[in-house]
């Protein structure tokens, strides 16, 4: 529906924007507020989350939230991360970019998992999409990630939800991991390196139907169309990263990855490991592990 549409489009301008700064403007941040019942899912969830991660054995994970709704635009996940064992602030704390709406510009931000996710778009059904790397991919990731001079060498400070993939312009949370993973796999220093590396390798970005959002675009300052295509752009679709086109670039140069996703529905948690998508509605299938919450 035209309107569900219009909602979901600009909701993708706040796919970075985080809710752990409640201190940010209401129009920038998407603040949760569980309640007690809600919070205490939600922490118990978390817990399960970093017991899959610990039994990993992995470095480094790539991990994906369900944090703004893209419903409407055909996403579940709309942030993503990289969890690290080694991480100084806790075990397992996620690596990520998020826009700093106060500062007006982007920063790489650790968060732990109680955090992660707390920032759920909806307390109530939440999911997570973990991706386990093979041995030597992991640890190449991890090694970057934790190297403050290569993770910051592709960090664009200029913001933009509708960020070209291959544009060196701005840049959304999900570029930055995307030309993280470049850089520890193979690409040379900075963003043009990491970009052609990209290119080189086959990425293909999500194609998105926003002709809504192209409409909001001037009245919503980390919008902008101008570094997309101009074909598929006078087509309504816009190119981006999000974490689908990571997990399935990701598939296609390592087939031996492994692919979890894990959700819940405030009554219990489901985890499935190689399958389809869970239903919506956190609804398990034979062979899913299920934990009550």
């Amino acid at each position: 529906m035209p309107w569900r549409r219009a909602l979901a489009a600009a909701a993708l301008a706040l796919l970075c924007a985080s809710a752990v700064q409640a201190r940010w403007p209401a129009w920038c941040s998407q603040p949760l507020q569980p309640n007690a019942t809600q919070h205490d899912r939600l922490l118990r969830f978390g817990a399960v989350l970093r017991e899959r991660l610990r039994q990993s054995g992995a470095s480094a994970v790539l991990v994906s939230r369900s944090g703004t709704n893209l419903h409407w635009l055909g996403q579940r996940y709309s942030h993503a991360g990289v969890a690290l064992r080694d991480n100084p602030l806790a075990p397992w704390a996620v690596r990520q970019l998020y826009f700093a709406c106060e500062e007006q510009r982007s920063r790489v931000f650790d968060q732990g998992l109680p955090g992660f996710v707390l920032d759920f778009a909806d307390p109530e059904e939440g999911y997570v999409s973990l991706l386990l790397l093979p041995p030597e991919a992991a640890a190449a990731l991890a090694r970057t990630a934790l190297d403050e001079a290569a993770a910051l060498s592709v960090l664009e400070p200029r913001y933009n939800a509708a960020s070209y993939p291959f544009d060196l312009s701005d840049q959304n949370c999900n570029q930055w991991l995307l030309e993280l993973m470049a850089r520890a796999w193979g690409a040379p220093p900075g963003r043009a390196g990491a970009q052609a590396w990209l290119a080189a390798a086959g990425y293909q970005p999500a194609r998105i139907e926003t002709g809504a959002l192209q409409g909001l675009a001037p009245f919503i300052p980390w919008v902008r169309s101008a570094g997309q295509p101009r074909e598929p752009l006078q087509q309504g679709l816009w190119q981006v990263s999000l974490p689908s086109s990571i997990e399935d670039f990701v598939l296609q140069r390592y087939p031996q990855a492994q692919r979890l996703e894990i959700c819940h529905n405030g009554r219990q948690v489901v985890l499935r490991e190689n399958g389809p998508s869970i239903a919506d509605g956190c609804r398990p299938a034979p062979g899913d592990q299920l934990t009550p919450l």
